[in-house]
């Protein structure tokens, strides 16, 4: 092969690297997340804590104009998990109620800093509970929790792009081996590397412009 046939072989190798990079790097910005639209308009985050037995959520925390969020508002649990929610003492008097969903929360409202709720999520509530503050509704004070794989997901994060593809993390997921998507950027930086490395050898090493005949 003569050292331009080369030399465009290493060319398209790299441009191939590189878009694979680009591509890993919006993969590696995106996740996966229940579709948790009731809480899009209310402040406290969201948290995935599938794989815990117990999760603690505040009640009273800071958000919406004033200690009057749930803190995460949304969360993804498996099925058996224990959630607590737990009063700050701040933002008045609070409450948890559902407000649609398998689940059926009802706690009363309370403004004592220290007060529990607490709620056992079994396979009979799979899907998605959406709760609310009822006197703090109107302010943002409204919480979602995501039970279980059987829920709508949505893909957030990276600016859309081809993604890393979901089948993937479900099944890291249930088998406990998360993906580490960051390799496949590293194996694009050593492709890019080696053909470099190549390039410049047959520039080197290569074809001589006198006798027109290559050395490999």
């Amino acid at each position: 092969m003569k050292r331009r046939e080369l030399l465009r072989t290493a060319g398209g190798a790299t441009a191939a690297a590189t878009a694979a990079t680009a591509s890993s790097g919006v993969a590696a910005a995106q996740e996966v997340q229940p579709d948790l639209s009731h809480i899009s308009d209310s402040d406290g985050g969201y948290e995935d804590h599938r794989g815990e037995s117990e999760v603690t959520i505040e009640v009273g925390a800071s958000g919406n104009g004033g200690n009057l969020a749930f803190s995460p508002a949304g969360i993804w649990i498996d099925p058996g998990t224990t959630v607590i929610w737990e009063w700050t003492g701040e933002g008045g008097g609070h409450n948890v109620q559902t407000v649609g969903g398998p689940a059926d929360l009802a706690s009363e409202t309370v403004s004592e800093a220290g007060f529990t709720y607490e709620f056992t999520f079994t396979e009979e509530h799979t899907g998605i509970t959406n709760y609310e503050c009822v006197p703090h509704s109107s302010l943002g004070m409204l919480g979602s929790v995501a039970v279980g794989e059987d829920v709508p997901t949505v893909e957030v994060g990276g600016g859309g792009g081809g993604g890393w593809p979901t089948e993937l993390d479900a099944f890291a997921h249930d088998v406990g081996v998360p993906i580490q998507k960051h390799y496949v950027g590293i194996v694009s930086f050593l492709g890019i590397a080696v053909s470099l490395v190549f390039t410049f050898y047959v520039l080197k090493y290569g074809e001589s412009p006198n006798t027109g005949q290559g050395g490999v």
